[in-house]
């Protein structure tokens, strides 16, 4: 069956442009092939900095040919008296290109109206394709676009050729000038000649002659080997860190891993300094020895190495960079980092929060909270953390190198003699900032770390900053999800209420919104990071919804009744529970007699519910408040036969009010005792529920 083979060749592309692009392309043909009505294979995508490749095999070389109907006037207009068309009839069998005869008629909310059947014939696939593939260019997803030259449409860089094959045979369109052929060109440095091709294997083999590595996963792999080896001639290794190695599979055509080193004297330097110096602001990837770093790196040049020119190059830029970072270094710790603190009142964090300095303060106060409930022995580790944590944001380091906020005041703070557990707590505060980061290893850390993401989040949105869609500018959603991870982890009983009211007093006058809309705000976000959370552990959705809408009280606790609730889910029985709890809850309204008059118990149904309900509710709230939430559901499951039967023999909604009222009561206790577990409205059943 025929392919297609695109290549669009440009300058180099921003590496992080690359992948996002490619997938786009291959999801836009393969929609316009599904909507085109042309079977197709699935899309193969390749790619360099300096070209776009898309290969799809097994297309049809048609269309498939379709019969479409077409509705028409009601009948009533289409035919006269007599059945005879009409003109309306008679234009409209016109317009489809029918004969009036072969006219149909159709049923539809409308009435009955008069159809036509028109068969179109599939065109080639080569015809549509050079109609379509001009638009599917222009269309290709960047995040940022430009002018180039005398284009008219914009692109990421600048296209320089478009090789396009259907069937081993040239396609005939443009594209800016630019005519669409089967010419290709190598790597630009190694060896620049154009070649031609007629099919993906012929591309292929002329690629690799030409010095170019177009599969991007066979560049990878070959990064990965080379750094190895190298890394082994050292007697080290490299750790991995798929981003960076993703970002440099992406800037090379043809990868080959050069071996640089620098002065061991930099080793003084904060390790993660050096590791932020040269993999993010150069590409390059350390070299270690065990958790020791070791004075060397390595690049990966998109040529062969003459000599030693590309290592003493890389090495030149490095040394500079080391040269500023410790001169920042050296500077900074001319002070001690308490007198940074001072600087930051003239840093503005939120123009309706206040200052760095402002918010430094409430951290302080939210810490030593917390750590009075949780872990009093380390309130005044955690206070001095608190008050130092954001010290670094004015040192001419973390100026230069954001990346190391934190960190830095860490260490300026062992420099300062603050003492191991502070500068720990300091250098772990902004834990974790990102999915799979870990929480921090103290106690104390965790305490500045929650006070700092609550302060951040209830502030927020007490001014109005509520994140809506993807606009979430100060990564409120991350930080509900970080204290929820942290007090999991520490199985701190600090209940969600008792966070938010404690954020509200702490914010003060500088809050817009009301108590109750902060609340309100503040208790959806943390609903959506646990459902978030508890969705990707593997548990039921509705399990999920069943217990949040019970309430959120503690995290672990949640965590703890989603996973009941999800065992008890696998249950033969569950569904006939569920339908049963849910006519107990569906059945009361207005206002219930908190207590049972046992007197009123007419029926030996009731009467058996009362005494099963009496009988298990003792151990089913002690299983409860014990956060036994298994063997509380287990418990209440015993419910299940008195409830049926119950349901089979008792009238609820009786003309006797007392005898209504005292009934409603006991089917009120009854929910009372599962409430706290789960609202089982939100359970989704399978099976038809009982009326």
């Amino acid at each position: 069956m025929p392919d297609l083979f695109i290549e669009i060749g440009t300058e180099e592309i921003p590496a992080g442009y690359i992948q996002p692009a490619l997938e786009d392309m291959g999801r836009r043909l393969a929609e316009f092939f599904d909507k085109g009505r042309v079977a197709a294979g699935t899309p193969q995508l390749m790619g360099t900095p300096r070209r776009l490749v898309v290969h799809i095999p097994d297309i049809d070389a048609r269309q498939k040919d379709v019969v479409e109907t077409y509705q028409g006037p009601n009948v009533k207009v289409a035919y006269d008296e007599k059945g005879h068309p009409t003109k309306a009839a008679i234009g409209f069998a016109k317009g489809k290109g029918v004969d009036i005869a072969d006219l149909t008629t159709e049923t539809t909310p409308k009435g009955e109206v008069i159809c036509a059947q028109v068969e179109k014939k599939g065109q080639p696939t080569a015809l549509i394709l050079n109609e379509y593939l001009p638009q599917w260019i222009a269309d290709i997803t960047f995040p940022k676009k430009m002018r180039w030259a005398s284009r008219k449409l914009p692109f990421a860089r600048p296209i320089h050729w478009i090789s396009a094959l259907f069937d081993g045979k040239r396609l005939k369109f443009e594209f800016e000038g630019i005519q669409a052929g089967n010419t290709s060109r190598g790597h630009r440095f190694l060896k620049p000649d154009k070649f031609k091709f007629d099919s993906l294997k012929t591309y292929l083999r002329e690629c690799k002659k030409h010095k170019v590595m177009v599969d991007p996963a066979e560049r990878r792999q070959s990064i990965k080997d080379q750094i190895k080896t190298i890394a082994k001639q050292v007697r080290g290794k490299v750790k991995e860190d798929a981003g960076l190695l993703d970002t440099v599979t992406y800037l090379v055509e043809y990868p080959v891993a050069v071996l640089g080193e620098f002065d061991k004297a930099y080793l003084e330097l904060p390790k993660e300094l050096l590791v932020i110096t040269m993999k993010h602001h150069q590409k390059y990837f350390p070299v270690w020895k065990g958790d020791k770093l070791l004075p060397y790196f390595i690049t990966i040049s998109n040529m062969k190495a003459r000599g030693q020119d590309i290592a003493r190059g890389n090495q030149r830029v490095l040394k500079a960079r080391l040269e500023d970072a410790r001169f920042f270094y050296n500077e900074d710790r001319k002070r001690r980092l308490e007198d940074f603190v001072d600087d930051l009142k003239g840093v503005v964090f939120q123009k309706d929060l206040g200052t760095s300095h402002e918010k430094l303060m409430r951290i302080v106060s939210l810490a030593s909270t917390f750590a009075q409930k949780v872990c009093p022995e380390e309130e005044t580790t955690a206070k001095r953390a608190a008050l130092l944590s954001k010290a670094d944001l004015v040192t001419q380091m973390v100026y230069e190198f954001p990346e190391l906020q934190g960190i830095m005041g860490g260490y300026y703070a062992e420099h300062c003699d603050e003492g191991a557990a502070v500068a720990q707590a300091i250098k772990e505060h902004y834990q974790p900032a990102f999915a799979g980061d870990a929480v921090p290893s103290t106690e104390a850390g965790a305490v500045v770390a929650v006070a700092d993401k609550l302060d951040t989040l209830v502030g927020c949105i007490g001014v109005g900053l509520i994140p809506s869609g993807s606009e979430d500018p100060y990564a409120l959603r991350r930080h509900a999800l970080g204290i929820i991870q942290i007090l999991i982890h520490y199985d701190w009983p600090l209940r969600l209420d008792d966070l938010i009211d404690t954020g509200i007093q702490t914010l003060g006058a500088k809050a817009k919104l009301s108590r109750d809309d902060i609340r309100r705000h503040c208790g959806e976000l943390f609903g959506q990071r646990l459902k978030t959370m508890l969705t990707g552990d593997g548990y039921p959705y509705d399990a999920i919804d069943a217990v949040l809408s019970a309430g959120i009280g503690e995290f672990k606790e949640v965590r703890a009744k989603v996973a009941a609730l999800s065992d008890l889910k696998k249950q033969p029985y569950f569904e006939d529970l569920a339908t049963a709890f849910k006519r107990v809850v569906r059945i009361i309204e207005g206002d219930v007699p908190e207590t049972i008059d046992q007197e009123l118990l007419k029926e030996e149904a009731e009467q058996a519910l009362f005494r099963k309900f009496a009988g298990i509710k003792s151990t089913v709230e002690n299983h409860t408040r014990a956060g036994d939430y298994s063997a509380a559901l287990a418990k209440i499951v015993e419910l299940k036969g008195a409830v049926d039967n119950f349901f089979d023999r008792v009238m609820v909604n009786v003309e006797d009010e007392a005898l209504k009222q005292n009934r409603m009561a006991l089917l009120q206790s009854i929910a009372n005792l599962f409430a706290p577990l789960a609202d089982f409205s939100k359970i989704v059943l399978k099976k038809t529920e009982k009326s």
